[in-house]
């Protein structure tokens, strides 16, 4: 008889048990299960999506699938950390063993920081399968599938790849109106893939379950990667800039602990590594920012004057049972502060403040956070931010700015830079760095 698992980290195994597709409505099914019990299922809707004829394009659609249930599995495995994963009819060659292997570890870095749990010693995927054979080049358009998230840096990506005259098709998982209407600003038709996860993994974590930060971006890549294959679109186009390189912390351990380890350069390179490997080098998976430095794309962003009543970069926007601020701002949070950091050096407190509400900088009780993102005495934040340097060198800026010189916290905090070695803000203005643009979009591209 089989035993459902009330509090998984009692459990002994974690199991893949499957996954589908319906051609018909679109829908994924991803399954999972603790043990011997009943099996965790969450479903993914692509709406309206064409299945292709193509038998190739099938093949490495279902492909695709297989990565997406591995990626998927890490929200489900950190509930109870299992020491034995069996991952069913998944051929885990070297190479995709190796990409499982890090992403459970390295994306789950902040999780096992924050619950003091040493999870490195207990993730073990097995090899069973030679290298896997890639499908031939499923012949997709030249078509940008563009993940929305709501925020200035996808919205920059939007404008260049428009500016080069290449086709974009935005897409979000989730069912947000915030996203929805800055593609209804942008005037592109936007599709929003439905993700619904098992219920039982609510039931979970209020019976004990380990719970936290699990790395949503690379299950959005994984889940665009399909949906590329579906829509008809060779490249899948994320826009991380290269500020997400910077570790949040280093821990007792000497090990780098990156909130946006998802958003870096060092997973997109292995993501494309299994991208090309176990589905076909056809498909280009990509960071268009990647060059870019936070506050350059800042300081495009208050360019787009269309898109600054519509955008927010607060994540107090997305969560499962919907926004849980009123507007589009809570105005109390690392990503507000952060954003107003960036954007300021590039424009008028007036016009900051119609965006966000406020002034945040001229707020006494704001102190604390501010500190935190140039870590001045306070641990940089767990949270999608930029560098410690950017930071730093925005609000250096700002002390010799004419009309944000006066500021309070521009005031009280910029001396203290006196003592660190702040870069001027110029230095984050000019493309650098390793990246993986295509050259048929790199060279239409303006940075």
């Amino acid at each position: 008889m089989s035993r459902v698992v009330q509090d998984p980290r009692q459990a002994k195994r974690f199991c893949f048990s499957g996954s589908s597709f319906d051609p018909a409505t679109g829908e994924a099914t991803l399954s999972y299960a603790f043990d011997d019990g009943a099996r965790l299922h969450e479903r993914i809707v692509f709406p309206h999506a064409p299945w292709p004829q193509d038998t190739t394009r099938q093949s490495a659609f279902f492909r695709a699938l297989d990565i997406l249930h591995l990626v998927a599995g890490v929200s489900y495995y950190k509930a109870g950390l299992p020491r034995h994963i069996e991952t069913g009819e998944h051929p885990m060659d070297p190479l995709l063993a190796g990409f499982a292997q890090q992403l459970y570890v390295r994306g789950l870095g902040e999780f096992a920081h924050v619950n003091s749990l040493e999870i490195e010693d207990w993730v073990r995927f097995s090899v069973n399968a030679p290298p896997q054979s890639v499908i031939d080049d499923p012949g997709l358009s030249e078509r940008a599938l563009l993940a929305m998230g709501g925020g200035k840096d996808s919205l920059v990506s939007l404008e260049m790849l428009r500016e080069a005259g290449i086709e974009i098709q935005p897409i979000s998982v989730g069912d947000s109106d915030l996203i929805r209407n800055t593609a209804a600003a942008a005037g592109l038709p936007l599709i929003q893939v439905h993700r619904t996860l098992a219920p039982e993994l609510v039931d979970m974590n209020a019976a004990g379950a380990y719970n936290g930060h699990v790395p949503v971006t690379a299950i959005n890549s994984a889940i665009l990667l399909c949906a590329a294959l579906l829509y008809d679109c060779k490249w899948v186009v994320f826009s991380n800039e290269r500020s997400a390189e910077e570790a949040t912390l280093t821990d007792a351990r000497g090990r780098p602990v990156n909130h946006q380890f998802s958003k870096s350069l060092e997973f997109e390179q292995a993501f494309r590594g299994v991208v090309h490997s176990q589905v076909s080098p056809g498909i280009e998976y990509f960071s268009l920012l990647r060059p870019l430095a936070e506050l350059a794309v800042a300081k495009k962003f208050s360019t787009l004057a269309a898109y600054h009543p519509v955008f927010s970069s607060c994540n107090r926007n997305f969560h499962r049972d919907g926004p849980r601020i009123s507007g589009y701002w809570c105005r109390d949070c690392p990503k507000c502060r952060f954003t107003t950091l960036a954007l300021a050096p590039f424009m008028l407190p007036v016009d900051l403040e119609a965006i966000l509400g406020a002034n945040l900088l001229d707020q006494a009780a704001q102190e604390q956070g501010f500190r935190a993102l140039c870590a001045l005495g306070v641990d940089k934040p767990f949270e999608c931010v930029g560098s410690v340097a950017e930071s730093r060198a925005a609000l250096m800026s700002l002390s010799t700015h004419e009309h944000w010189k006066e500021c309070a916290l521009v005031k009280r905090l910029a001396p203290l830079l006196d003592r660190t070695d702040t870069p001027g803000i110029d230095e984050f203005m000019a493309p650098d760095g390793t990246h993986f643009i295509p050259s048929a979009v790199l060279e239409h591209v303006a940075f």
